[in-house]
């Protein structure tokens, strides 16, 4: 692949996460008394995880210690608990007829496509963070089902992810009022998210709107951006304390100028 060679690697036992529904697979390292392999990523194939490694173990018989990268696993578990409460929190502020189309998630950041027939506003997408957070503050535990028949999950309220597809018994998770279908990998409560920041709202098909957003450190990172941004911008306008005036004033006086210069022209 692009003049690089991977290799694929199955173990008997493995803690690491094989990419399915939409979250991304886990990396870490596979010890042995010998040797460290990198895994690079892991993928799901035929019900078994895969680790995609760069090199092949010297020894193949060998015993080997799978270490998931602990620090990645938990920031994909936080934003995939993320889309979990994103999604209870559309329906109750867009309505019902919000649902999932799509969703991608990584340790960096979530993407959520959903059902709308327009543009999901300011207010709305600032309504929807307020309930994620709200949810997120209440640390509500994760709520797991295993091996739930497929008719007592939908009495316990489950909601099915758009594109999957389930068997007789499921695996149902609950996050406080949110109760889903779902096989992926969760923060042990809400309140693992630390917090949750939308970054962008689009459309990607027809009455299809994507939301992408992120939580936990890489939202903290986001939040110090947007404060640098304003500081830059308070200084190129002399640290005015009615910033927004100043600017306004400077547009004004910009316009006006631009009128008389185009008067002598």
């Amino acid at each position: 692949q692009k003049k690089n060679s991977f290799y694929e690697l199955v173990l008997d036992y493995t803690p690491f996460y094989g990419e399915m529904g939409g979250q991304v697979g886990d990396q870490g390292v596979l010890v042995s008394e010998d040797e460290t392999i990198n895994v690079i990523d892991t993928k799901r194939e035929n019900n078994q995880s895969v680790h995609i490694v760069k090199e092949l173990p010297k020894n193949l018989e060998a015993d080997f210690m799978a270490c998931v990268d602990t620090e990645k696993r938990d920031a994909s578990a936080a934003n995939h608990t993320a889309t979990h409460l994103l999604d209870y929190a559309l329906k109750q502020v867009l309505g019902e007829h919000a649902e999932q189309k799509g969703s991608y998630v990584s340790p960096d950041t979530l993407r959520f496509d959903v059902s709308h027939f327009q543009k999901i506003t300011d207010e709305e997408l600032r309504q929807v963070e307020k309930l994620v957070n709200e949810m997120i503050r209440k640390d509500y535990p994760m709520d797991e089902h295993r091996d739930t028949p497929m008719e007592e999950a939908k009495k316990m309220g489950a909601v099915a992810l758009f594109g999957e597809k389930y068997g007789d018994k499921v695996r149902v998770v609950r996050f406080g009022p949110s109760c889903e279908f779902c096989g992926g990998i969760h923060a042990t409560s809400t309140g693992r998210i630390g917090f949750f920041k939308i970054v962008s709202e689009s459309s990607v098909a027809a009455g299809v709107r994507r939301i992408e957003a992120v939580t936990g450190v890489a939202a903290e990172n986001y939040l110090y951006e947007q404060a640098d941004m304003i500081d830059a911008i308070r200084q190129l306008f002399n640290n005015s304390p009615q910033l927004m005036t100043a600017i306004r004033k400077t547009l004004e006086e910009n316009a006006e100028l631009g009128k008389q210069v185009g008067e002598y022209i």
